[in-house]
This record gives C-alpha cells, structure tokens and sequence, in this order.
C-alpha cells in the first residue's frame, strides 16, 4: 500500500470512528433522534437532550476513542520491541502490573489522590513488564515463552487484585466492574486525565518512528545503524505503557486491542512505520469505540463492559497466532 493509499485508509477509518461517536450519541435509557442529536451538537441549549449529549455521552464516546488509540500503540509498541507477534499489555502482564497497585490504593491507601493513580500504573506496568521479559528469556525469548510468562504474571498479580478486592467490602462491587473494563460514567474530567498520557505514548512512538523500524529487524542491526539499544530500549517501553498507566485509573483493563489493532494493521499493508503507526491508532480508537457503542445498547437499561467485548475480538487472533504465527516477526530479545 503506497502512501497516498495509506492515508485514505486512515482517513475512512477516521471517519467510521466520527460517525460510530455520532450514532452513540442517540442510543440510551432515553433515545434521542439524529435531528436532536445535530440540533445539541451545533446548537446546545441546556436542555435534557444537550445535557445528555455534552455532559453524558460525547465524553464516554471520546474517551473510549482516545484510550482505544493509545491500547493499540502500546501494543504495536510492544510487539516492535520484542519482535513478538503475542506482545500486548494484556499478555505481557503490563496491564495487571498497573492494575493491582491503582486497585491497593484505592483499598488500603484512600488518602492517595487519584491525580497519582496513572504514575502508580506506570510503575507496577513497567515491573510487571520486566518480571516477564526476564522470565521469558528462560525460554530464548520465543513467542510462546513470552506469552506464557506474561499469562503466569497477570495470574499472580491478579490474584493479588482479588485479595485486596475481598478486603475492600462494599466498595468491591463498583471496582469489580471497573475491573472488566468500561467507560460508564466517564466525563470531560476523565478524558483530560487520559489525554496526556495518551499523547506521550501516540505521539513519542509517532516522533520515533524511524528508532521502532530499526528494532522491528534486529538488536544487532539496529545497533549497527547507530541505535544505543541502552538508551531507547528502556524509552521505548515507556511509551508503551504510558497509555495503559493513563487509562488503567479511567476505565480498567480493556483487554486484546493492543493485540488486535497492531496485526490488522498490518494485513492491510501500509507503507512504512509511521503510516503502520497511524493506522493502528485508528484501528484501536474504532475498535473499542465500537465495542463500547454495543457495550451499552445490547441490553438497554444495563449495559456490558467494554472488556468482554474486547476480549470476544482478541481471544481468536490470540489464539491464531499460536496455531499459525505469524511470518516476519521473530523471537523476542529484550
């Protein structure tokens, strides 16, 4: 796919994701029409249909966007570095690593503001990830090595999880469907509270493009081409899981986009890093936008979390790619 092609692909995918936010503005306990939906858009006048708009639904919709684009880099982030075609933040224990510390202050440590919770996730993310990498080099770093290690991490920390959970008493029910992942309830507050991180993580991978096409060939090649593997291995990991510390506080472990996103992408063969880098991000941002958008019609007044939905896409890509692989990716070295 050539670079004017990649860019019409980015853009349709764009737009699919604008009108899916759109068409997620009508559906709810109380239906509004496409009219009033445009009318509380161009128009908000602080009755019910605009509050329902503004303050309800436009912020769910956009936080779902921005934390399935940022998912999704993580991911292709992950799976450049390792050259593992099974990286993600779910499978490589990132995700349960920045869950169970956000989860024990929550618990035990009320007195810790929430502004801390990301930097908590960012490091429990970030020994999780080490823990598995240096579990996984027991079996030369291969794919299945690594999956296997990052599955025995996030059972270990997710046990922890439910421990500290059972401690918590009436509080357990509203962290428990936190912890399936979803959006309910999420305001412009939340969604500043993401952006950030999410723009560190989408925009560092994006700055650096040309340093993640050189890892995607080896450690010694790109050593070769001047890469100071010290220097950007440990950055590069940063980023990858600067988003899943932003969303994690926000809205829970949404699993399988980082896996998913990154390996669609690249069946549809964009041109260069930094066009499979855009692609990807907008591959996320629809997918979990679209998942949260059946989330919460499916069974109008209740809704489902985002999660289960997530995890239905990604569990059979996961599952392929052990049977088949997945050509041109190689074993892992970090």
């Amino acid at each position: 796919m050539d670079d004017r092609k990649s860019l019409i692909a980015i853009g349709l995918i764009v737009v699919a994701t604008i009108l899916t936010i759109v068409v997620g503005l009508m559906p709810g306990a109380r239906t509004l029409s496409a009219e009033a939906v445009l009318h509380a858009l161009i128009e908000p006048d602080g009755k019910i249909e605009s509050i329902l708009v503004w303050t309800l639904r436009l912020p769910r919709s956009l936080s779902a966007a921005v934390a399935g684009a940022g998912l999704a880099v993580s991911g292709y982030l992950l799976q450049s570095l390792t050259r593992n075609p099974l990286a993600d933040p779910g499978i490589t224990g990132v995700t349960a690593g920045a869950i169970a510390p956000i989860v024990a202050c929550f618990v035990l440590l009320p007195s810790v503001p929430g502004f801390w919770y990301p930097f908590v996730g960012l490091v429990g993310g970030l020994g999780a990830a080490s823990v598995t990498f240096w579990v996984s080099r027991g079996g030369n770093g291969r794919p299945l090595h690594l999956a296997l290690s990052g599955i025995s991490v996030s059972l270990f920390l997710g046990a922890i999880t439910i421990y500290v959970l059972l401690l918590a008493g009436p509080q357990s029910t509203a962290l428990l469907f936190w912890i399936s992942g979803g959006f309910a309830g999420r305001t412009w507050t939340h969604l500043a509270q993401m952006l950030p991180w999410m723009i560190i993580g989408v925009g560092g991978a994006l700055a650096f493009h040309r340093i993640i096409s050189m890892f995607a060939l080896s450690d010694h090649a790109a050593a070769g081409m001047g890469v100071q593997l010290t220097f950007w291995k440990p950055v590069l990991l940063l980023l990858g899981i600067a988003p899943v510390a932003g969303v994690a506080p926000v809205a829970g472990p949404v699993a399988f986009v980082g896996l998913a996103a990154p390996h669609i992408a690249r069946l549809l063969q964009p041109r260069g890093t930094r066009a499979e880098l855009a692609l990807t991000a907008a591959l996320g941002a629809l997918i979990v936008t679209a998942a949260d958008l059946i989330a919460r019609t499916v069974a109008i007044p209740k809704e489902l979390p985002v999660g289960i939905l997530t995890a239905l896409l990604g569990g059979p890509i996961f599952i392929y790619l052990i049977q088949r692989g997945r050509p041109g990716l190689g074993r892992g070295s970090l």
